[in-house]
């Protein structure tokens, strides 16, 4: 199970009284086995108040999530684009993401999206480019190098957006979304189903695979003779591309890197 972030754990600790430490132990132990990187939005200070204000801090954050490195559970990381901050925070995020990282190893994947300005205060007043986007793709590729996967977000940037990121460092797409009701409420509407993806990724030139949360492969579609010819969703379609593509139909795990 791959849920909570954070936030949660430290609320949960709280009215739990009980030490972050216990409640993540506990939250383990009831079968949860990795943190969402929900609630990072902007560590840095400045970027952080102006947006979430009741929130907990940046480097609060990054102690939880350290916590549960070290007791096992790994996490994702993720970070909010668009709304106000400037260059200089952005890779101030990074630069704390990748300290922690380097510590502790147990962030699995970067996750960068867009602010979806609609139906909130901020509407009209700031917003990430897609260039800024796909830029910060790159950018992120290139200097978390100790974290390895970094996800195209086409929920909030569109598929064109996201089967372009394939090209600017992202090996991931993330899942098919079941269902949505976060970034739909501000705005983002895009949605997709398994055999879209399949062909946005193999058009960008990559072998599309399906995969676990801990990113190993369960179906590696490498023969489009074998693509699915049906919409029942199945969670998780990864663009990580398999050497060769020479991976065969029989093979059902295979290890991401």
């Amino acid at each position: 199970i791959h849920s909570l972030g954070a936030s949660e754990v430290e609320h949960m600790a709280r009215i739990s009284k009980v030490s972050v430490e216990e409640a993540i132990q506990r939250i383990h132990a009831a079968g949860l086995d990795s943190f969402a990187g929900a609630g990072a939005e902007l560590l840095p200070e400045r970027a952080r108040k102006a947006i979430a204000p009741l929130k907990e801090s940046g480097e609060r954050w990054l102690e939880i999530m350290e916590a549960a490195h070290r007791l096992g559970v790994e996490s994702t990381a993720t970070m909010l684009m668009g709304t106000g901050e400037t260059n200089a925070e952005r890779i101030e995020h990074l630069r704390m993401i990748r300290d922690v990282q380097d510590r502790t190893g147990g962030f699995r994947a970067f996750i960068p999206y867009t602010y979806q300005p609609e139906n909130n205060h901020l509407k009209g007043r700031t917003q990430a480019t897609l260039f800024e986007y796909l830029r910060m793709i790159a950018i992120a590729r290139l200097f978390m190098d100790n974290i390895a996967h970094i996800q195209g977000s086409w929920l909030t940037t569109g598929k064109e957006v996201g089967q372009l990121s394939l090209h600017y460092g992202a090996d991931d797409l993330g899942s098919i979304m079941l269902e949505e009701n976060v970034v739909s409420s501000a705005g983002a509407k895009h949605r997709s189903n398994r055999m879209e993806i399949i062909d946005l990724i193999r058009k960008a030139g990559r072998v599309p695979a399906q995969r676990t949360t801990t990113y190993e492969h369960i179906v590696v579609h490498d023969d489009p003779a074998n693509d699915p010819v049906d919409e029942r969703v199945q969670s998780h379609i990864s663009s990580t591309a398999i050497e060769g593509g020479t991976a065969h139909p029989e093979l059902k795990l295979l290890a991401s890197n």
